[in-house]
């Protein structure tokens, strides 16, 4: 496996991703947009997740494929981005068709990001017009870290910030991550800089510190307070996949975020991976390339998690500092 031309999850081909971001509120949304529209599925194993749209997403419900997804800052709040997104698409002629009328399927899921430093004393919810922002921004190219819906984000001791990764498998499959990286748990070893998903690290994409030091008997103590977490992220492949498999897809890539964030899916996190799949390449191998998807994407995963804090950016009012700036650019 190697990394995409892009190393971002637009690698794969008929995808692109739009970020909008409010620098005084310190918050944003993300937009991942398909040429048309594609199988969905979500997995969540955090404790406090926010939703919009994801009951739709079981293997057994009538609408097997969806026209967007949307990470958003501000908790409850965010689920307004959908919306946004929901109402230029369907200016756009996009939309499950129930007879005369388009209903676009946009399926959402927040972090909470409102104790950041931010002002946060808007008189009319800013979600729904970063929504539409963001869809209005998609293209193969964006930037990591302080963007669309890791613009407010934090981690134990650091900024936070939205990452995003790509693989190319043996068998031409390709596999992408994006993620707003919000966790209770942190994403760097012990005070030193290395990340914890180091092993998985290609390149020098986030510092090429390589592996640290750890005592594995420490136990966590968590700087935030219940409910201030949450890191939510999508997998996507080109891969043909029934709904059912991209389920298997998104909880194998849980892996991911176990492995560069520690702890992970705490009760107080709600952590939450959507799965994305194109349908534009067949399996040639079913029973044990569906094996090495869900390796890839817990690689991916692992990897732009580093990748989204290790490109964080500083901005006026930060309460945190970012790995930049704590560490150097190494």
């Amino acid at each position: 496996m190697k990394p995409g031309k892009r190393n971002l999850i637009t690698d794969v081909a008929g995808l692109k991703v739009g970020n909008a971001s409010d620098a005084v509120i310190k918050t944003g949304a993300t937009v991942l947009v398909g040429e048309k529209p594609f199988t969905a599925a979500v997995h969540v194993m955090g404790g406090a997740p926010g939703t919009r749209e994801t009951d739709l997403l079981a293997p057994d419900k009538l609408v097997q494929e969806v026209d967007a997804l949307v990470l958003s800052g501000g908790s409850a709040f965010g689920l307004d981005a959908p919306g946004g997104v929901a109402d230029a698409l369907r200016t756009r002629g996009r939309g499950f068709l129930v007879g005369d009328q388009r209903v676009p399927i946009v399926p959402g899921a927040i972090l909470f990001d409102l104790l950041n430093g931010g002002a946060k004393d808007w008189q009319e919810n800013p979600y729904k017009a970063l929504g539409r922002a963001a869809l209005d921004a998609a293209s193969m190219e964006f930037n990591l870290g302080t963007e669309g819906a890791g613009t407010g984000a934090t981690v134990a001791g650091l900024k936070g910030g939205l990452g995003s990764a790509s693989l190319v498998l043996e068998n031409g499959i390709t596999v992408g991550a994006l993620v707003a990286v919000n966790a209770l748990g942190a994403v760097t070893m012990g005070e030193g800089p290395e990340f914890w998903a180091a092993p998985w690290e290609m390149g020098a994409e986030f510092g090429g510190h390589g592996p640290g030091h750890h005592d594995p008997g420490e136990e966590p103590r968590p700087e935030a307070q219940l409910g201030e977490n949450t890191t939510i992220a999508i997998i996507a492949t080109d891969a043909i996949l029934t709904q059912a498999q991209a389920t298997r897809l998104a909880t194998a890539a849980h892996d991911g975020m176990a492995r560069a964030i520690h702890p992970s899916h705490t009760p107080f996190d709600g952590d939450l991976i959507f799965a994305a799949a194109t349908g534009a390449t067949r399996l040639p191998d079913p029973a044990f390339d569906a094996l090495r998807l869900g390796h890839a994407a817990a690689t991916c995963l692992a990897r732009a998690i580093a990748r989204g804090v290790h490109a964080a950016k500083t901005a006026p009012g930060d309460i945190l500092p970012t790995w930049q700036a704590r560490f150097g650019s190494g």
